[in-house]
């Protein structure tokens, strides 16, 4: 074995202890918190029904046709209940995983374009964005379609510079990942990367990438994988096209149907705030992207991965709706340009400085939101918070240690850790956001016999909890069309109040202040639990 053998299987080595500590602290803390209402709860809810009922096909919320979304992340966590059990964990499994890859990514993608020092700068830049740590450890959609649309994007910026054999697998490889992000989110990938493409070679002048996209092999990879689910869904519910096309793509867009309207600028604070630690490198990768030259014929990837941040941007402040997660998928194309434009050593001592300060005033307000809404601060909270400021304090003199792998894996963990732990510390401050301690309580007192109402709201994370779907009373929200297509299923409060009366052992789910007014007017019952949102009452 020669030298250089040796060393580099060293380096092998320690690459894959740094990226096995950032594992594990990156699944951290997924059994430690409870299921936050609303997202959590559904998207735990949704493959526990789909499991229990065999139906892998049509998604269903509460027995009732939920067609907002694809199956794909569905899928994969039912089958991960499959595996492991039904836990709130396992529940998580699939997000937080495809969250984490995202680092390799962005990884692979800037050592193929900009070197192994830019590798390391940029998992450290996405690792240590306060927006995207957060975002990454809910149990969302928006990680699975972050993944598969930005190895689309970044998959065919590293493709163009390929000899013509390695760049029709890469593309054909981006094809199949493009597929997989209709299937986590639905066909906004197509308008992104399309849009994306069409402005490049616009501002360029230059339309040989479209000649390396490999259309025909590509259509039927991409067609191959996603159309399947489609079709066969809209035969066996002909509602489905209308609702997913129309309602879940173009009216979400073009209108305020979904009651998620924010101004233009919503998703600048964010964005400030998802590169605030590493603003000044992305500041220089921005100002290198659009200003490097390019020789004559060449692809400009930086400036093709800037394009497409801009696109992301502008497209989702447009809509009519808007949420915070929207704007996750730029993250990993800004972290690669940071990496571009900065040295792995500077950017390590200057992230876990910025980081560490924001972690220190976020945790300090969260204790007094705590204090001066609930007049007290939870002992698990203030627990919380205080690891998360040592993590983040601790990686600060960590960071300007050589070599500078250490220094950067430091960084990378301290922000990783931090983060989580003021998501934990927020997840356990009044008001409660999880019905994890109300189906506690209640465990005792429901039997498979035991029938479940939900009078006047719809607790996401009581079903996950108690693995029961709850009887519909007086509400709609979100399952408004799962009714309108099985209208059977609705039930009034004059209906509820009839079966109330002759159904002992009963469990109603009902707003405390609504109960009380239920209760004025005759309802009988008792209290068996109660948290801000709903208390839980038996029929006598």
């Amino acid at each position: 074995m020669t030298l250089g053998n040796a060393a580099g299987r060293t380096a092998t080595a320690l690459g894959a202890a740094g990226w096995l500590l950032l594992a594990l602290a990156w699944f951290a803390t997924t059994p430690l918190r409870a299921l936050l209402d609303p997202d959590e709860g559904r998207y735990a809810e949704i493959p526990r029904e789909m499991l229990q009922s065999g139906d892998w096909v049509t998604p269903r919320l509460n027995g009732l046709l939920y067609f907002e979304k694809p199956p794909l992340q569905y899928w994969a966590t039912a089958a991960a209940y499959r595996l492991f059990g039904t836990h709130p964990w396992s529940s998580r499994l699939w997000a937080f995983a495809l969250a984490f890859l995202c680092l390799a990514l962005v990884a692979a993608c800037a050592r193929r374009l900009y070197g192994p020092g830019a590798a390391l700068a940029a998992v450290l830049a996405l690792a240590t964005s306060p927006f995207f740590v957060l975002v990454g450890h809910l149990d969302l959609l928006d990680q699975g379609f972050t993944l598969w649309l930005c190895t689309a994007v970044l998959g065919f910026a590293c493709a163009q510079g390929l000899a013509p054999a390695a760049q029709r697998r890469v593309m054909l490889f981006v094809w199949g990942a493009a597929a997989l992000a209709v299937l986590s989110k639905g066909i906004v990938v197509g308008v992104l990367g399309g849009a994306t493409l069409l402005l490049y070679s616009l501002l360029e002048r230059d339309w040989r990438p479209w000649q390396r996209l490999h259309p025909v092999a590509g259509v039927a990879i991409f067609l191959l994988l996603s159309a399947p689910w489609f079709v066969l869904v809209s035969w066996r519910n002909p509602s489905f096209p209308a609702f997913f096309f129309v309602h879940e793509h173009f009216a979400r867009f073009l209108t305020t149907v979904h009651q998620r309207y924010e101004p233009w600028y919503y998703f600048l604070p964010l964005l400030v705030l998802a590169v605030l630690p590493w603003s000044a490198a992305l500041a220089r990768g921005v100002r290198r992207a659009w200003r490097e030259p390019a020789g004559a014929g060449e692809f400009r990837p930086a400036r093709f991965l800037l394009l497409f941040a801009a696109v992301t941007l502008l497209f989702f402040s447009a809509s009519g709706s808007k949420l915070a997660p929207y704007i996750l998928p730029m993250l990993p194309p800004l972290a690669v340009l940071a990496a571009a434009a900065t040295d792995p050593a500077r950017l390590a001592r200057g992230t876990a400085r910025i980081g560490a300060l924001l972690v220190l005033l976020v945790a300090v307000g969260l204790l007094l939101y705590s204090a001066r809404r609930n007049s007290y601060v939870p002992h698990a909270a203030l627990w919380w918070s205080s690891g998360a400021v040592a993590a983040a304090l601790l990686a600060v003199p960590l960071s300007a240690v050589r070599p500078v792998r250490l220094a950067a894996l430091a960084a990378a963990l301290g922000g990783i850790l931090a983060w989580q732990c003021l998501l934990c510390a927020y997840s356990v401050i009044p008001p409660a956001r999880s019905a994890a301690g109300l189906a506690a309580a209640l465990r005792p007192f429901v039997a498979a016999q035991t029938r479940l109402y939900s009078v006047g709201q719809y607790r996401e994370t009581l079903s996950p909890y108690l693995g029961r779907t709850l009887q519909l009373v007086d509400f709609e929200g979100e399952l408004q069309f799962g009714l309108t297509q099985e209208p059977q299923e609705r039930m009034s409060l004059q209906q509820f109040l009839a079966h109330w009366r002759r159904e002992p052992g009963a469990i109603a789910f009902v707003d405390p202040r609504r109960w009380e007014q239920l209760r004025q007017a005759g309802m009988r019952g008792t209290v068996l639990a109660a948290d801000d949102d709903t208390a839980a009452v038996m029929a006598p």
